[in-house]
């Protein structure tokens, strides 16, 4: 389904859709189960992020039939999937700091954070495009802010605003983790060239780090808001590339969250710049009348 969707804005091939909206493809997925974990967009499951890509399709180009009937299932498990991101309702535990466990408490908690921070404010950003205020979660409204006050409550988090006062941002502000688990962030550069097992000495050593990873963000941390800054405790110190990934994208989603129009909104037709016309063609004009 994730490789259907972006495969068929980048071509316009209507085989790309088709099969993203098989009603077999969503049952073998079984996106429609409502099973907590799948709501999660990670690096091991794209499902929350194709249900988000082909919403976008039904609000910003509404197809209609015959993708209609796949295309409202997707649509409403994503803002389904929305309401599992609220405190409110139960779905997910979270810290007392108020960090979100969408992975239940396991290390490299931050990489989920980001990436469902990323998409809760991409998703609030599709309905004021289309003019629409929010959505149903049972008999409560909530509102496209009531989604980025979530995205900005974790990247808060995130940039210090939690019990260990620190930000788990190398580099951003006074307090971060040093003793990152990180091959290059943590040998010297001392012109010795030093094998893999050569470098343990300097993963084992208790010393901050001899070069600053400016810009990563590390793996965070427990379930209870702790976090131990060693380079051996890989779970919470090292960074990875999918949640710089998502770190930067939820960054930027809410920076330009809430534009409107103009600079900064939702490009609603970029996107779909290969995706033919989703209509018949004009006739053709009637020949020449004669009496």
């Amino acid at each position: 389904m994730w490789s259907a969707a972006w495969m068929y804005y980048a071509t316009g091939n209507t085989s790309y859709i088709t099969f993203a909206t098989d009603p077999r493809l969503p049952k073998n997925a079984k996106a429609f189960y409502n099973i907590l974990d799948f709501s999660v967009f990670s690096w091991d499951n794209k499902l929350p992020g194709a249900q988000l890509l082909l919403s976008r399709l039904r609000m910003f180009l509404n197809p209609g039939y015959p993708y209609e009937e796949s295309l409202i299932g997707y649509h409403n498990a994503t803002s389904l999937n929305m309401c599992m991101y609220f405190r409110r309702f139960g779905a997910f535990n979270f810290t007392k700091g108020g960090m979100a466990l969408f992975n239940h408490g396991k290390g490299q908690a931050l990489q989920y954070v980001v990436a469902n921070s990323f998409v809760a404010a991409l998703y609030a950003d599709y309905m004021e495009a289309v003019n629409v205020p929010g959505w149903y979660c049972g008999p409560n409204f909530m509102s496209i802010n009531d989604l980025r006050d979530f995205s900005k409550s974790q990247l808060n988090y995130i940039l210090g605003q939690n019990p260990k006062k620190m930000s788990y941002v190398v580099g951003f502000g006074k307090k971060y983790p040093r003793h990152l688990h990180h091959r290059g962030a943590s040998t010297p550069k001392n012109g010795i060239k030093y094998s893999c097992t050569g470098g343990y000495k300097w993963r084992d050593s208790k010393n901050a780090n001899p070069n600053l990873l400016t810009g990563a963000m590390v793996g965070g941390p427990d379930r209870n808001d702790k976090f131990k800054d060693s380079r051996n405790n890989h779970a919470q110190t090292e960074p990875t590339l999918v949640g710089n990934a998502g770190l930067v994208a939820a960054l930027v989603a809410i920076t330009n969250s809430g534009r409107g129009v103009g600079v900064g909104a939702v490009d609603k037709n970029t996107m779909f710049s290969a995706v033919p016309p989703m209509f018949p063609a004009a006739p053709p004009p009637p020949s020449s009348w004669k009496p």
